[in-house]
C-alpha cells in the first residue's frame, strides 16, 4: 500500500513537473515570439546588390560594393541546381510547414549521444529566417526564434518564395552572395551554364563557404560535392550515368573577378564618388545601376591613344633602367613568380625576371612562370636616360642594357616581346559632346592601379598657346579683324605684377614684323597675342572669357593671361572650346546619364541645357529641352572656326591632317620650358582635349 502511495506520489511530481515545463516553455515561447520582427517586410526585402557603372552602349565600367550578389528569380534557376539545395540542405523542403520535425529529432538524439551541437537540423525556411533577421550563434533561444520564425514565413510566403530568397541571400564564399554570384565568381559563367557537377559544388558551399570552397580547399569541397551527388542519385533527380559522369568531372573552379567590359577606370571613380555624396553608404548596397555618358569604342580609342603616345615618348627619352633587382639568394631559390609579386601590371606592361643574357637578346621569367626571350629588336631602341633632353650611346650588346636579375617590364606586339618602361611622363585626355557637354571619353592617366590621381579634373596645369584662341575671340569681341595688323617686334614690359621686366619671345626666337591676326594664332606668335590682350585691355578680356566658363577671379589680371599662364583642368579647357565646336553656346560637363534602382525603377536622369536651333523638338520627357545660353556672336564663332582650321591645314598643328578631315579645328599649347604640351581639337559633333607633361612638373624636353 506504502509503495502504491509512493508511486503516485512521484507521478504526480513527474506530472507536475511537465506541466510545470509545458508552462515555462508557452510563457518563454510567447515572450520570444512578441519580441520577433514581423515577417512582412520579406515580400519586399531589398537584397544588398552592388553599385553597377556602365557605359552609354550597357558595357560593365565597375562594380562597387563589398557583396557581389545578381538576384534572380525562381523560374529563372536551373531545376538540377534546386535539386541540389535541396539534396544538400533540405530534401523534405516541400512537404515540412517550415521545420522539418524529423530532422530536429535527429539533431536531438546526436546532442544527447555526443554532448556536442553537431547537427542544427535547420531547413531551408530555418535558414531564410536566420539569414535575415537573426544571428549565427549557436544557442537554444536562437533555435527557438528560428523555429517560430519558420513557421510564420511558411504561413506568409509560398515554397517557391522562400526558396527564391534562400538562393538570392545565402553566403557563397569569395564575397559572392546567391547562387548567381557563386557562378560568376567560381565559374566565370551564369548558373544557366553550370553543369550539374558545378551546381553540386554550390550547393555544398553553405556548410563552411570560407573553409570548404574549391579554391581554398579543393579537396575537402570535392568530398561534399560528390556527396550532395550521391544524395541527389538517391532521392531520384539523377540518374545513374549522370551521377557516374559528374562525379568523373574535373572541377576547374577558380577565383574571377568582375570583368568590365569597357576600361574607364577615373571615370568610374568620378561616378562612384557622386553616388556616395548623393545616397551615401547605401549606395554600395542598395542595387543602383548608374549608365554614364561614355562611349565605348571612343573610350577604347582614348584609352590606346594615351597608353601609345606616353610609351613611344618614354622611349624616345631614353630608358631608366630596370624597375628593381632580385637578390642571388632569391635567384637560387628559383621562386620567380614571389620575386614578382610587388610588381603587378601596369598599363598593359608586364613584369618580369631576366635570367639570361645572350649577345643581342634576353631570357626572361614571367609572373605567369613562363619563359620569354626578347630579341634585339626588342631591345636596340634602350639607349640609356641622362637628361629630357640627352640619352646615352646606342646599346651594342644585350649586357649593355640588362644583367641577371634585374625585373623589368616587357610588352607585345603580335607574337614578339618587346622590352618596356613604365612612363614617368603622364598624360589626360577628355571628349566631350559640344551639343550638351556629355563626357565620352575619359583618360586620367597612364595607369589607374599606379595612380589614382585623376588628371582631367584634379590637375592644375597651364594650358599655354592653347589658351590664345580665348583672347583671339575677344579681340574680334572688341573690334579687330582677322586681318588687322599687330606688331611682331621685342618688347619689354613693366608690369608691376610680375618680378622684374618680362621680355616675351616667339616659340622660335625670331621676329615677324606686322602680323595679320589669322596669321599670328596660325603660327601661335606670343608677341601678337600679347601685344593684342594690352591693346584690348585686359579687364575686357577678362569679361569674355568668363563667356567661356572661366572664373575670371581663378585667372592672371596681367598680360602673362595671353600666353596661358592660368592654372586650368583639361576639363576646364573642353568646356571652354565646346563653346567654339557648338556654334557660341556654352554647355556643362556632365558624366551620368541615368541613375535606376533594383525595385524602384529610374530615380534620376539627366536634362542638361542643350544646344538646340529648333527647341520644340521634345525631349525623352515630351517637354521641350532647356537651352543652353549663347555667350558667343554667330560672327565671332564662325571666324575664330575658320582661323582654327588654319591651326591645322598650315600651322602648328598640320599632324592632324593625317586624320584626312576638312572639318577639324583646333590649337597647340606649351608652356615655358616646355613643362606641359596640349592639342585642343573638335568639330561641330565632338571636342578632344589632350594634355602630356610631369606631375612634378619637370621639363618635357625637346
Amino acid at each position: 500500500m506504502k509503495m502504491f502511495r509512493l508511486g503516485r506520489f512521484i507521478l504526480y511530481l513527474l506530472l507536475t513537473g511537465l506541466l510545470v515545463l509545458s508552462i515555462a516553455a508557452a510563457v518563454l515561447t510567447m515572450q520570444v515570439a512578441s519580441e520577433l520582427p514581423s515577417i512582412d517586410a520579406l515580400r519586399d526585402v531589398q537584397l544588398q546588390v552592388p553599385l553597377r557603372i556602365y557605359t552609354r552602349d550597357r558595357r560593365l565600367l565597375a562594380e562597387f560594393g563589398e557583396k557581389r550578389r545578381n538576384p534572380v528569380r525562381i523560374e529563372d534557376v536551373p531545376q538540377d541546381m534546386v535539386h541540389a539545395f535541396l539534396a544538400a540542405e533540405d530534401d523534405r523542403f516541400f512537404e515540412h510547414p517550415g521545420v522539418d520535425m524529423l530532422g530536429l529529432a535527429r539533431a536531438v538524439f546526436e546532442l544527447i549521444r555526443t554532448g556536442e551541437k553537431r547537427q542544427g537540423g535547420s531547413t531551408i525556411t530555418m535558414q531564410v529566417a536566420r539569414n535575415f533577421y537573426l544571428s549565427r550563434e549557436k544557442t537554444y533561444l536562437r533555435k527557438l526564434s528560428e523555429i517560430i520564425l519558420a513557421f510564420r514565413i511558411e504561413q506568409s510566403l509560398s515554397k517557391p518564395e522562400i526558396l527564391e530568397l534562400y538562393l538570392n541571400k545565402i553566403y557563397l564564399g569569395h564575397r559572392a552572395y546567391g547562387v548567381e554570384a557563386a557562378a560568376r565568381v567560381y565559374y566565370g559563367v551564369g548558373i544557366e551554364d553550370l553543369s550539374i557537377a558545378q551546381m553540386a559544388m554550390i550547393a555544398a558551399l553553405p556548410k563552411a563557404p570560407s573553409r570548404v570552397n574549391p579554391v581554398n580547399n579543393p579537396t575537402a569541397a570535392k568530398i561534399r560535392r560528390n556527396y550532395i551527388l550521391g544524395r541527389m542519385y538517391k532521392l531520384g533527380f539523377i540518374d545513374a550515368d549522370t551521377h557516374a559522369a559528374a562525379r568523373a568531372e574535373v572541377d576547374i573552379a577558380e577565383l574571377h573577378t568582375v570583368q568590365s567590359e569597357a576600361q574607364a577606370p577615373w571615370l568610374a571613380e568620378m561616378v562612384r564618388d557622386e553616388m556616395i555624396r548623393r545616397f551615401g553608404p547605401e549606395a554600395y548596397t542598395s542595387g543602383y545601376e548608374v549608365v554614364t555618358t561614355l562611349d565605348t569604342d571612343r573610350q577604347a580609342a582614348a584609352n590606346a591613344a594615351i597608353r601609345r603616345a606616353l610609351l613611344e615618348y618614354s622611349k624616345r627619352h631614353g630608358y631608366r633602367g630596370p624597375e628593381g633587382r632580385a637578390e642571388a639568394a632569391a635567384m637560387e631559390a628559383g621562386d620567380w613568380s614571389g620575386l614578382l609579386r610587388d610588381y603587378p601590371a601596369r598599363g598593359g606592361l608586364v613584369a618580369g625576371l631576366v635570367t639570361r643574357v645572350e649577345e643581342k637578346s634576353v631570357q626572361v621569367v614571367l609572373r605567369s612562370r613562363d619563359t620569354v626571350g626578347i630579341e634585339w629588336d626588342g631591345l636596340s631602341w634602350a639607349r640609356p636616360y641622362k637628361s629630357a633632353n640627352h640619352t646615352g650611346a646606342r646599346p651594342k650588346k644585350a649586357a649593355d642594357i640588362l644583367t641577371v636579375g634585374d625585373i623589368v617590364r616587357l610588352e607585345t606586339d603580335g607574337d614578339k616581346w618587346l622590352l618596356a618602361q613604365v612612363p614617368q611622363v603622364q598624360g589626360a585626355l577628355v571628349s566631350l559632346r559640344p551639343v550638351d557637354g556629355a563626357v565620352v571619353a575619359l583618360v586620367g592617366g597612364f595607369d589607374f592601379g599606379g595612380s589614382k590621381f585623376n588628371r582631367v579634373t584634379q590637375a592644375k596645369r597651364q594650358p599655354g598657346s592653347s589658351f590664345k584662341p580665348i583672347i583671339y575671340s575677344a579681340a574680334l569681341e572688341n573690334g579687330f579683324t582677322p586681318a588687322s595688323l599687330i606688331n611682331d617686334a621685342p618688347v619689354v614690359f613693366e608690369d608691376p605684377s610680375l618680378e622684374g621686366d618680362w621680355r616675351p619671345e616667339n616659340y622660335s626666337g625670331k621676329f615677324f614684323g606686322p602680323t595679320r591676326l589669322r596669321e599670328a594664332l596660325t603660327k601661335s606668335r606670343n608677341l601678337v597675342s600679347i601685344r593684342l590682350l594690352r591693346s584690348m585691355g585686359i579687364e575686357a578680356a577678362l569679361r569674355h572669357v568668363a563667356n567661356f566658363g572661366f572664373d575670371p577671379d581663378e585667372l592672371p589680371h596681367n598680360l602673362s593671361l595671353a600666353l596661358g599662364s592660368a592654372d586650368v583642368t583639361p576639363l576646364q579647357m573642353a568646356r571652354g572650346y565646346a563653346v567654339l565646336a557648338n556654334g557660341g553656346y556654352r554647355v556643362e560637363p556632365y558624366f551620368i546619364e541615368r541613375i535606376d534602382q533594383a525595385g524602384a525603377g529610374r530615380v534620376f536622369e539627366a536634362d542638361p541645357p542643350v544646344v538646340c536651333r529648333d527647341c520644340r523638338m521634345a525631349n525623352s520627357n515630351g517637354d521641350a529641352p532647356k537651352q543652353a545660353p549663347r555667350v558667343l556672336e554667330a560672327r565671332n564663332r564662325y571666324l575664330m572656326y575658320s582661323m582654327m582650321q588654319d591651326v591645322i591645314r598650315r600651322g602648328t598643328a598640320t599632324k592632324a591632317r593625317e586624320l584626312g578631315r576638312k572639318d577639324i579645328a583646333g590649337k597647340t599649347g606649351t608652356t615655358n620650358d616646355q613643362r606641359d604640351a596640349w592639342f585642343n581639337g573638335f568639330n561641330q559633333s565632338l571636342v578632344a582635349n589632350v594634355w602630356v607633361g610631369f606631375d612634378d612638373n619637370s621639363k618635357l624636353g625637346r
